[in-house]
């Protein structure tokens, strides 16, 4: 589809639920005055007559722009950034969430936890300390592309659990690129493994990748318990560890043993880097994950006094601190949590749940559900944001759970798994998309060689996270 099309199906899409938002909404009763009755008990009780009169409609009008967000995220005929930002505002004006209701993504502690990594993460990378990680790994495993490859997947998945995964294959692109090249092996083979073990790797941790925090934030916007910084390693270590067992074995025979991308490898780095702000950079990061593991203060002061630590110290400035901030993940984050929040409050949620659950039987299997959301929640990711698919399924799984009388943690925790499980695309996650030229790949390489992957990411959500988090 041709990208006029997208922003015209986008916009006739938004026009159409403006109109109907504003003649529904014109058609209600408007709400009732505290000063025209006598005294607070009457007006609570008209307060609550007139919101059960109002609910359904402004259920109605949530599912609406659900569906324009939906589409609105799959064809990016907009920046997601946008679309997102589009929620609370929407809300906000159309009152069906107050303003602080419709904003309150923004003081979420996740995005302040996010935004921190970001900037630790980016410390390790200015300072050369990640790049020298690399290198040291890339000589320690030379010698076979096998040997390479799994030195490269192992590394890539240490620095993935807590780094940006878009980050750590943007600093190892080049290594890898080189030494591929120096010894004549296909970049693609060594590439393409590196970008998929970056989205399992990253589910081992709270941090380590955006639907997990997506997770969490859902969960507590709807007050339930959330889930530990490492627990989410229950399932990411077992799935990563597949993940390089594939990937060294059958996943490269899959993977097309073409010559070099026309596109040239970028040159290496050589600046020299001071190895006191490696030290304090690598430290920091060391000292703020033990501190996440404790949890003996809140994550996002942790995390933000880590940040703080090493602008402080110099490892990276201040404008390099702003830039490393992915602010469209931000922005989307936090805006879509105005959308899980208008579906909780709405009932929104509730009526899609009970038209899953019906056309699920009416009384699915736990497993069933699970798996129903687990491929739907997939195929929506191999074309838009993993957090945006995951941020707009959650709320729609917690209300199944709730319909079900099932643990709510099981649902959106399979949702969040198999959001950084989209291995088919070359633009389901960015770094998919940075292998994608360097690598010399097509279309097809991703599907073949992720779909066995895509399954077995399934297999392992199947098997693990019933047991570790139990329906009932």
């Amino acid at each position: 589809m041709k990208k006029n099309m997208k922003s015209i199906t986008v916009l006739v899409l938004l026009i159409a639920i403006l109109v109907y938002s504003i003649i529904s909404l014109s058609q209600l009763p408007k709400a009732p005055v505290e000063t025209d009755f006598a005294d607070a008990a009457a007006y609570e009780e008209a307060l609550a007559e007139h919101e059960e009169i109002i609910q359904p409609t402004h259920a109605k009008i949530t599912i609406g722009v659900l569906l324009v967000a939906a589409v609105s995220f799959a064809l990016e005929a907009v920046p997601v950034a946008v679309t997102a930002m589009f929620l609370p505002v929407f809300f906000g004006i159309t009152g069906i969430l107050s303003f602080k209701e419709a904003f309150a993504g923004f003081a979420d502690s996740t995005v302040i936890l996010f935004a921190a990594m970001f900037v630790l993460g980016a410390a390790l990378f200015q300072t050369g300390l990640a790049r020298k990680i690399g290198m040291f790994v890339v000589k320690l495993f030379s010698g076979s592309e096998t040997k390479l490859l799994v030195g490269i997947l192992c590394l890539t998945a240490c620095m993935s659990a807590f780094l940006s995964n878009t980050g750590t294959v943007a600093v190892l692109l080049p290594i890898v690129m080189e030494i591929a090249d120096s010894q004549g092996w296909s970049r693609g083979k060594l590439l393409l493994p590196m970008a998929y073990v970056s989205s399992a790797a990253g589910t081992c941790t709270m941090v380590g990748t955006p639907p997990n925090l997506t997770v969490n934030a859902v969960l507590s916007t709807y007050g339930f318990e959330t889930v530990n910084f490492f627990e989410f390693a229950w399932y990411g270590i077992p799935m990563t560890i597949v993940t390089i067992l594939y990937l060294s074995t059958l996943g490269k025979k899959l993977i097309p043993d073409r010559g070099p991308a026309q596109t040239a490898a970028s040159n290496a780095n050589t600046d020299h880097h001071d190895p006191k702000k490696q030290l304090i950079a690598g430290g920091t990061l060391i000292v703020v994950i033990i501190m996440l593991v404790w949890g003996v203060v809140d994550l996002a002061i942790i995390a933000a006094a880590g940040a703080l630590l090493c602008v402080v110290t110099g490892c990276l400035n201040e404008k390099q601190a702003y830039q490393s901030i992915d602010w469209s993940t931000i922005f989307l984050f936090a805006g879509a949590l105005s959308l899980a929040n208008a579906m909780a409050t709405t009932g929104a949620g509730s009526m899609i749940a009970r038209l899953c659950v019906d056309l699920m039987g009416g009384d699915p299997s736990p497993y069933l559900v699970l798996t129903v959301l687990f491929f739907v929640t997939d195929i929506l990711t191999e074309f838009m944001s993993n957090t945006a698919s995951a941020a707009l399924l959650c709320p729609i799984g917690l209300e199944i759970a709730a319909v079900l009388e099932v643990s709510p943690i099981a649902i959106v925790l399979s949702i969040g798994f198999a959001a950084s499980a989209a291995y088919l695309t070359p633009v389901s996650t960015p770094p998919n998309t940075l292998v994608y030229g360097p690598g010399n790949l097509k279309f097809t390489d991703y599907v073949k060689s992720g779909l066995p992957l895509f399954f077995l990411a399934y297999i392992v959500a199947v098997l693990i996270v019933p047991m570790v988090w139990p329906f009932k």
